[in-house]
C-alpha cells in the first residue's frame, strides 16, 4: 500500500508541493515563485494560469527528486491563500478575470455601502466574519458586475467561484469536481457557520447566483481522482483546508484552548474554542477550524496585515538591509534608550481594528535613529500586534485560561523576535521542530482519511519541539513598551488629528 502523502501548498506568492512519508519526514519538495500584479492602489490580482502552472511544476518536480510515480502517492492534500477568488467558464474552465487576492481592497466602497444600510450584524452573526473586503463575497460581486456578460452568463449557470482550492482541485480532476472544503467556504461570507451550508441571505445580499457555489465537504474527505495525465497517473485528493487552519491542524491544536499563529507575509492567531461558535466583541472573526467526520470544530481569528513584510519593506523599499535574517542582529545592537514604534499599516490595519485607510506610521523618531532602531521597530511591530490579537482573545472568551503560543512562519526563525514575543505576552511561545506546519496540516488531513496517519489524539503526541521562549522582560518595562505601542496606534488611527494618550514615565 502507497503511504506518501503529496501537500501542495499554494500560497500568496510562490506554489509549493512537499511529500511526506507515514512518519510526517519530509521526503522531497519544490518551491516556484510567480508574478503579483498591481493594476490599480490597493488592488492585488495573481493570473489564474500562474496560479495552476505552477502547483503543476512543483508537484512533478517533487515526485521526481523523490523518485516516485503517481501510484507511490497514496493521496493529495491541499491547502491554499484564503480568500482570493477566481470565476471560471464551466464549459471551458477558463477564468473571465484574474485572481482578485485576499489583500486587494477595490470592494472597500461596496462594503462602506452595505455597512451604512445596517447589515453588519447580521453577516456577523451568520458568518462569523466582519464586512470587509479581504474576504471573498465582494469580489466575486466585483467580478461579475466589471465582466462584460458575466453576470447574465452567472445567472444561466454558466460560471462557477472558487477560492484557490476549489480551482486546482477543478483542473486536478478535469473538472469533474467542484467542491470546498468547510473552513475555505467559512472565509466568503456567503456561509453559514451554524448551518454549514451557503446562506440565501447571504446570496440576496451579495447578488451572488447559488448555481456558482461549489459543494462544501469535511476537511478531510473524498475530494475525487485527478486526471491521470498531470502528474503521471491518477491520485486521489483527501484533504483540504484553508492555510491558517491547516496550520492550526499541523500544530496539533486539537484541544479547546490552544492557540498558534503564523508568521509569514502576514499574521495569523488561531485560538481552537471547540465545539462553541464564540461570538467575537472585539472585532475578531468567528471562523470554522476544522471539520472531520462531520464535527465542526470552531475558532477564533485575528488577521495582521503586515508581518513579514515590514521585514520586505526594509529591505526592497528602503534598503536599509540585504536580507532578511540581518534584522535579528541589527535589532539587538539597538539603542535601548530609543522607544521607536512602527505601526506597519501599509495596506490598513487588521484585528482589532479593521481599519482599511490606516496608513504606516512610524514614531519616536530623534537624529540618532538608524537601521538598527528601525530594524527592532519592525520585528517588535509583529509582536505587539500578536499581543494585541491575544488580549481580544481574552476579551472574547471566557473559558480561556493560561496560554502558550505555538508558533510557525519564516519570522519564526528569529530568536530575537520570539523571544520578545514571549516578553510581551507575557506567556510561553513554542517552535515546533517541523516548520512546514500549514503543508503537515493539509498532509494531515488527506492521511487521516486514507488511514495512515492517527486519529487526531494521537497525533498530538508525535507534536515535537524545538526550542520554548519563557517571558523574560520585567512586568513594569513591559507596560510601559506595551502602552507605547498603543500610544503609537491611537495616533495612526487618529492620523494625527486626535490628541495622545499621555504615557506614564516609567524608569527603564
Amino acid at each position: 500500500m502507497s503511504s506518501y502523502i503529496l501537500a501542495i501548498d499554494q500560497g500568496t506568492t510562490s506554489s509549493r508541493a512537499i511529500i511526506f512519508n507515514d512518519d510526517f519526514e519530509i521526503v522531497a519538495s519544490s518551491q516556484q515563485e510567480f508574478q503579483q500584479f498591481f493594476p490599480d492602489s490597493g488592488w492585488v490580482e495573481h493570473d489564474p494560469e500562474d496560479i495552476w502552472n505552477s502547483t503543476v511544476t512543483t508537484c512533478r518536480q517533487a515526485l521526481e527528486k523523490a523518485s516516485l510515480k503517481a501510484s507511490d502517492i497514496a493521496a493529495i492534500g491541499i491547502t491554499n491563500q484564503r480568500e482570493t477568488t477566481l470565476v471560471w467558464d464551466r464549459e471551458t474552465g477558463v477564468p473571465i478575470h484574474r485572481a482578485i487576492v485576499w489583500q486587494d481592497r477595490r470592494t472597500t466602497d461596496i462594503c462602506n455601502v452595505l455597512s451604512q444600510q445596517g447589515h453588519d450584524p447580521i453577516i456577523s452573526k451568520k458568518t462569523g466574519l466582519l464586512l470587509d473586503s479581504y474576504f471573498s463575497g465582494t469580489k466575486i460581486a466585483w467580478i461579475l458586475d466589471n465582466v462584460e456578460g458575466a453576470r447574465e452568463k452567472a445567472e444561466a449557470g454558466k460560471l462557477a467561484f472558487g477560492t484557490v482550492d476549489t480551482f486546482l482541485l477543478w483542473r486536478l480532476t478535469g473538472g469533474k469536481m467542484h467542491a470546498t472544503d468547510a473552513t475555505n467556504a467559512s472565509r466568503t461570507l456567503l456561509f453559514n457557520i451554524h448551518t454549514n451550508e451557503w446562506d440565501a441571505d447571504m446570496l440576496e445580499l451579495l447578488r451572488v447566483p447559488a448555481s456558482m457555489l461549489p459543494e462544501v465537504k469535511d476537511s478531510s474527505d473524498d475530494f475525487g481522482m485527478t486526471d491521470p495525465e498531470i502528474l503521471g497517473g491518477a491520485i486521489q485528493v483527501s484533504g483540504i483546508a484553508g492555510d491558517q487552519q491547516a496550520a492550526l491542524v499541523g500544530q496539533a491544536c486539537f484541544k479547546p484552548g490552544m492557540m498558534k499563529s503564523t508568521y509569514g507575509t502576514g499574521c495569523f492567531a488561531v485560538l481552537n474554542t471547540g465545539d462553541q461558535a464564540v461570538c467575537s466583541k472585539n472585532r475578531l472573526l468567528t471562523t470554522i477550524g476544522y471539520r472531520i467526520n462531520g464535527k465542526t470544530t470552531y475558532a477564533l481569528e485575528g488577521s495582521i496585515f503586515v508581518a513579514g513584510s515590514a521585514v520586505q519593506w526594509m529591505r526592497d523599499a528602503m534598503g536599509l538591509i540585504e536580507d532578511a535574517s540581518e534584522t535579528g542582529k541589527l535589532a539587538r545592537q539597538a539603542d535601548i534608550n530609543q522607544d521607536v514604534y512602527l505601526v506597519p499599516a501599509f495596506t490598513g490595519l487588521g484585528a482589532p481594528h479593521w481599519d482599511g485607510d490606516a496608513r504606516g506610521t512610524i514614531f519616536g523618531i530623534t537624529r540618532a535613529t538608524g537601521p538598527a532602531e528601525l530594524s527592532k521597530a519592525a520585528l517588535e511591530s509583529v509582536c505587539f500586534q500578536t499581543r494585541d490579537l491575544l488580549e481580544a482573545m481574552r476579551g472574547d472568551w471566557e473559558n480561556m485560561g493560561e496560554t502558550v503560543l505555538r508558533v510557525d512562519g519564516g519570522m519564526v526563525a528569529s530568536n530575537y523576535t520570539m523571544q520578545f514575543l514571549a516578553d510581551i505576552l507575557a506567556a510561553p511561545v513554542d517552535r515546533p521542530q517541523l516548520l512546514e506546519t500549514t503543508a503537515v496540516g493539509a498532509a494531515y488531513l488527506a492521511g487521516l482519511r486514507e488511514g495512515i496517519y492517527p486519529q487526531p489524539e494521537e497525533f498530538a503526541e508525535s507534536w515535537k519541539r524545538d526550542k520554548r521562549f519563557e517571558p523574560m522582560l520585567a512586568e513594569d518595562i513591559r507596560a510601559r513598551k506595551y502602552e507605547g505601542w498603543n500610544n503609537a496606534v491611537r495616533r495612526t488611527l487618529c492620523s494625527g488629528n486626535c490628541p495622545p494618550k499621555p504615557v506614564a514615565a516609567t524608569a527603564k
